[in-house]
């Protein structure tokens, strides 16, 4: 069989920090009031001059680099971001030209925070069934352009950042199985009301910002994570105690515990970096597994659990033995 397997990891922060503190000054809320509800310390907010396509270009890079390949290598590029730079093209071709890529194809994703672990479900069934034998994986956000900053409620939830795998043809056991759901009944429960199509009058007066219903989102996450992980197990015929690590979609500390304890699973064996970065959407496992990886947690021959929820709302994880 020829199996999707991670050659490469890469990440990328932008160099601006926002504190709990700096947010103190210009909304009605406390360090100690946003580190008790979401346990985030701080998040990392892209430059002016910063696209979504130039983290991803790091990202990326880094990625490349670490699989030790060349950009024309890559078979199929996939940028999953619900911020692209550009209406059209897609970020992913952005992306292909800058990295100075000439063949391949690129395209974007767009299942909002569940995209890279989508990503990752089209890359391995490109591998397996013979389009291609190496696909980059990106998730990248600048989740900061598409905020209110007086909204506390939103604010001080999400941050920017990318990052990358490069996923390579092997007989060696790689991606396991991958597992994506969604249910468009739940749209406004997490919602961006406008776009091109839609109310694009106020999207160009820039108030295309993130509504949510938190309550709501809180308890579908918490649901949706504990079954997407059942079900992954359920269908590959093992139990928790056969993973060595959980990186979840970094959305909220009490997010990430809660379906940790209603898993069953000890925190020791979760990765946990919403305390650094926020809810980086697309970007938040890839970051985190990057992380995870160069820290040395993370080695090879471990089993992995990836999971996601987003708006749409979708859910979705991976089975990947690193």
């Amino acid at each position: 069989m020829t199996f999707a397997r991670i050659a490469g990891t890469g990440s990328y922060l932008p160099e601006t920090v926002v504190t709990n503190a700096d947010l103190e000054q210009r909304i009605d809320t406390s360090d100690q009031w946003i580190q008790d509800r979401t346990g985030i310390k701080r998040r990392h907010v892209a430059a002016a001059h910063e696209t979504t396509s130039d983290m991803a270009l790091c990202a990326a890079r880094a990625a490349i680099a670490a699989a030790g390949i060349e950009p024309d290598d890559i078979d199929l590029v996939l940028v999953a971001t619900t911020t692209p730079d550009k209406v059209f093209p897609a970020t992913a071709c952005i992306l292909q030209r800058k990295l100075g890529m000439t063949r391949g194809a690129a395209m974007d994703v767009q299942a909002v925070c569940s995209g890279f672990v989508f990503g990752l479900d089209i890359a391995d069934r490109y591998i397996r069934t013979g389009g291609g034998r190496t696909v980059l994986v990106i998730g990248a956000e600048t989740m900061s352009r598409i905020l209110d900053w007086n909204d506390r409620s939103t604010a001080v939830l999400f941050g920017d950042g990318a990052g990358a795998v490069v996923l390579q043809a092997s007989e060696e056991q790689g991606i396991v199985s991958t597992h994506i759901h969604s249910d468009g009944r739940l749209e406004d429960t997490l919602h961006v009301p406008y776009g091109v199509s839609s109310g694009y009058e106020q999207m160009s007066a820039g108030r295309a910002y993130i509504v949510m219903q938190g309550n709501a989102v809180f308890r579908k996450a918490v649901s949706m994570l504990d079954s997407i992980a059942r079900e992954t197990l359920d269908g590959n015929g093992i139990s928790k105690k056969d993973l060595d690590w959980l990186v979840p979609h970094q959305a909220n500390m009490r997010i990430i515990t809660a379906a940790a304890k209603k898993f069953g699973l000890p925190m020791e064996r979760v990765v946990v970096t919403v305390d650094e970065h926020a809810n980086t959407s697309a970007a938040s496992i890839p970051l985190a597994l990057d992380i995870a990886v160069h820290d040395g947690r993370i080695k090879r021959g471990e089993l992995l659990l990836l999971e996601a929820f987003g708006a749409g709302l979708t859910w979705a994880s991976a089975l990947i033995r690193y």
